[in-house]
């Protein structure tokens, strides 16, 4: 076969992620194959606005020591009862592990805290249902969580995200997300600011600042790219030469990106260079809660379903490096399971 009959929406190929300098294997033709696996339940129930049993609630109790909710009236930030890093416990003696000599079995203990943000008081809502004023109050207080973080010592690295329905392992469905801040860069942010600094070193610019542009010129060549749904987001995902812009405005952009392992994943990215989320200023917030309005809209609209993802901010740490400040520009991950309806998922095998 000569290179002229190379197609990108039927051939494998494999693509660079430079954001963690890792190839992708890109095998369209395989979105064909017929399905007789596992499938998941189909999340279409109707939900109450207020539910008595959910511990997130307004005005209920909560699992963990008999505390009561609020009755909060659009978001409420709580330390979570259940963290999966603490800010007190016992200081680790590595001499006293199995074996502390060994390269193969080393442990090292992390300090952090764990916080969850309800979006809001309505048990049925979620950021899709939610409007762009009831979303900006989420985004004032992912940045009073971070900046009220970042002075603590012992916090380096503030990590904002939700996990939306039962198959990611959401174990309540009241609308929330959380924030684990910990001493430690988690080990994706970490490979971000690495390939980020090589990426500058070589250039001398803004690996996301050329991926915006990147993305505009590609769109501005292929006016013809539908939205978002079942039909084109595998041509978005696969084309080099389409557009991948799923939505946009005068400050975000969110794409499907080039190097998309998940069969709907997108990346919403700042059009400006922003280090944080504290940097934008008030149009720039409405117009985040715009974007993340649209986006989950179409997700839930690709499957008449309550799409699940796990979504995360990826912004600069709380370490006080300068480089680190320079180098980060505010993006958004989104990482849904679903591949091809809404009861059957992408599995990652190998």
């Amino acid at each position: 076969m000569s290179a002229s009959e190379f197609d990108f929406n039927h051939h494998s190929h494999k693509r660079l992620n430079p954001l963690t300098n890792s190839w992708v294997l890109c095998s369209p033709h395989r979105t064909q194959r017929p399905w007789q696996g596992r499938e998941e339940d189909d999340d279409t129930s109707k939900r109450p606005s207020y539910d008595s049993s959910c511990y997130l609630c307004p005005g209920n109790t909560r699992a963990n020591d008999g505390i009561q909710n609020p009755v909060y009236k659009d978001t409420f930030i709580f330390e979570n009862d259940f963290p999966a890093v603490q800010q007190s416990q016992p200081c680790l003696d590595t001499s006293s592990s199995e074996e502390p000599s060994n390269p193969l079995l080393q442990v090292e203990s992390v300090r952090g805290q764990c916080h969850v943000i309800c979006f809001s008081p309505s048990h049925d809502k979620t950021l899709a249902d939610m409007s762009e004023l009831e979303i900006l109050p989420v985004i004032h207080a992912w940045i009073d969580i971070y900046n009220s973080l970042k002075s603590k010592p012992f916090i380096n690295h503030v990590q904002i995200f939700e996990n939306k329905g039962a198959i990611m392992g959401c174990s309540n469905s009241h609308p929330h997300g959380q924030v684990w801040s910990t001493e430690d860069i988690p080990q994706e942010s970490a490979m971000e600011l690495k390939s980020l600094k090589e990426f500058r070193n070589q250039h001398n610019r803004c690996m996301l600042c050329d991926y915006v542009r990147t993305e505009a010129d590609a769109d501005l060549k292929s006016r013809s790219t539908p939205s978002l749904d079942t039909t084109t987001t595998t041509t978005a995902a696969t084309n080099p030469i389409g557009s991948r812009i799923v939505c946009e405005n005068d400050s975000f952009m969110c794409v499907v990106p080039f190097w998309a392992t998940w069969p709907f994943e997108t990346l919403i990215l700042s059009k400006t260079h922003l280090a944080r989320l504290s940097d934008m200023n008030g149009g720039q917030k409405s117009d985040l809660a715009n974007i993340l309005r649209r986006i989950t809209c179409r997700y839930d609209n690709l499957f008449r379903c309550s799409f699940p993802y796990s979504m995360g901010v990826h912004q600069a740490p709380t370490n006080g490096n300068k480089e680190h400040e320079e180098l980060s520009h505010l993006h958004l991950h989104f990482y849904p399971p679903l591949l091809r309806s809404a009861t059957v998922k992408k599995f990652l095998v190998g």
